[in-house]
């Protein structure tokens, strides 16, 4: 008999080890909680006791969206992740105790937290400021928007395998909910979200300003900042674009971005475009985009109701293979397929340039990237809610909209200037960081976390916990 001489020669596999800390980077995660303010913050607006055994709410909250940054995808894997940590954080919180400090959530307690989030996000905005790249604002076509807060708005649907309050068939034919959220593109914090039933409807207006109103309470200064705000077509609605018309004031400049249903009155405005009006569309580096154009429509179509002021935008491209059955009788005999912006924007501050038609077009393009935030959010808790109850899964989806901010907050604090890291999606920061093994020994009086050297990324890792501690504590 030949003995094998593989990789597998004389190896045993046991579960015999001490020490070891799998998914080490909850000390990361955990760290921004902390500095940042929001582990005290919250402690201030939950319940509280000095009763043995009671597990404190504000640290059932944030370990749960630390462990919804590490891949939880309920709430016994979340239990069994702090179990498995209990060696650095202390005592677990059973999945009973996080169910209940959930379904405790009520609206009031909720509005608490939303202000608390506020608060602890206008410090870490302040620490963005000092970075040495400064504060991430956005760039398109090559112009970089200094000043300019940009808010998404867009739902997504989250199907459920299971009859749970709530969930009903979705526009999509599937079941489940809908929720809507908007989304900071500066910095890709979930600023805010609203749990709908599955057969809410996309254009609702009063949800759209629900959660427009929560989200400008999370940016920092919102009274007198410039912000821009970008939606899909259920985002072109009379109420809406008049509520963000009233939005400005003296102080405060809100300019907006919205998708446009195209009717019959748009194809004959279309109709009546010559063709020296088209001018070939750009790319987001601001270099043109052959074969594509853009122009300017506006007066071209009266019909009433709109706010005054508002333009409209139209790109046309050829059709692809899957747009043909889709086109319109216009389309066809014109060979183009069109789509149309709306806004109210004539001049964006200290951008040049910012009125242009071509320029106008790449801006609402951009808002494509919200489906990566909503990618991003789903691979961070939101792909199922885990409970039957309505308020318990509110309370999951809050807890994902944390682990959201501090993934974003440590990438954007402490990972700013690494390769790869800076703007690194959830299975790129688990594989590099927040899985990573670790050993935990005591020596000298302390305690050590230790890495293994040889790992590609152990100085990113040792760096970000050093960037983390040195942060200034929320005042």
């Amino acid at each position: 008999m030949v003995e094998r001489t593989g990789w597998d020669r004389r190896l045993s596999v046991v579960a015999d080890g001490k020490g070891l800390v799998g998914h080490a980077g909850a000390v990361l995660l955990r760290r921004c909680a902390d500095r940042t303010g929001m582990t005290g913050a919250l402690a201030k607006v939950l319940p509280s006791s000095m009763v043995a055994g009671w597990r404190d709410r504000a640290g059932v909250l944030v370990h749960l969206a630390v462990a919804i940054v590490l891949g939880a995808s309920n709430l016994s894997e979340a239990e069994q992740l702090q179990l498995h940590h209990r060696p650095l954080f202390g005592p677990e919180a059973s999945d009973s105790t996080a169910r209940r400090a959930l379904a405790a959530l009520d609206e009031t307690t909720l509005a608490k937290i939303g202000k608390v989030r506020a608060r602890v996000r206008r410090h870490v905005w302040g620490l963005l400021h000092l970075r040495p790249g400064g504060f991430p604002w956005l760039t398109v076509a090559g112009k970089r928007l200094r000043g300019w807060i940009v808010i998404d708005l867009d739902a997504t649907v989250i199907t459920s395998a299971s009859k749970k309050a709530g969930a009903a068939v979705t526009f999509k034919k599937t079941y489940g909910f809908h929720p809507l959220a908007a989304r900071c593109a500066n910095t890709t914090e979930s600023l805010s979200m609203l749990l709908r039933p599955g057969n809410a409807g996309a254009n609702t207006v009063a949800d759209h300003i629900a959660v427009l109103t929560d989200a400008l309470t999370q940016i920092p200064r919102s009274p007198a900042a410039k912000i821009l705000i970008r939606a899909d077509g259920a985002g072109a609605t009379h109420g809406l674009l008049e509520h963000l018309e009233a939005l400005n004031t003296t102080r405060r400049t809100v300019r907006y971005t919205v998708g446009w249903k195209i009717t019959e009155d748009d194809e004959k405005a279309i109709a009546r475009l010559p063709g020296s009006a088209w001018e070939t569309s750009v790319h987001q580096d601001g270099s043109l985009q052959e074969g594509y154009f853009v122009a300017e429509l506006t007066g071209l179509n009266t019909r009433e109701g709109w706010p005054e002021g508002m333009r409209l935008i139209v790109r046309r491209v050829r059709p692809t293979r899957r747009h043909l059955k889709k086109l319109t009788a216009f389309e066809k005999k014109t060979g183009w397929r069109y789509c149309i912006t709306a806004t109210n924007i004539r001049h964006m501050w200290g951008v040049a340039g910012s009125g242009h038609a071509q320029f106008l077009d790449v801006l609402h393009r951009s808002h494509a990237g919200v489906e990566d935030r909503v990618r991003t959010n789903k691979a961070m808790g939101l792909d199922n809610l885990p409970s039957q109850s309505w308020e318990v899964n509110r309370g999951w989806m809050l807890a994902a909209n944390i682990a959201a901010d501090l993934d974003a907050w440590v990438r954007l604090l402490a990972l700013h200037d690494i390769d790869d890291l800076a703007a690194a999606e959830p299975d790129t920061m688990r594989f590099r960081l927040y899985h990573l093994p670790a050993r935990l020994a005591d020596h000298a009086r302390r305690r050590w976390l230790r890495i293994e050297r040889t790992w590609p990324w152990a100085t990113a890792f040792t760096t970000c916990w050093q960037r983390l501690t040195a942060l200034p504590a929320l005042p």
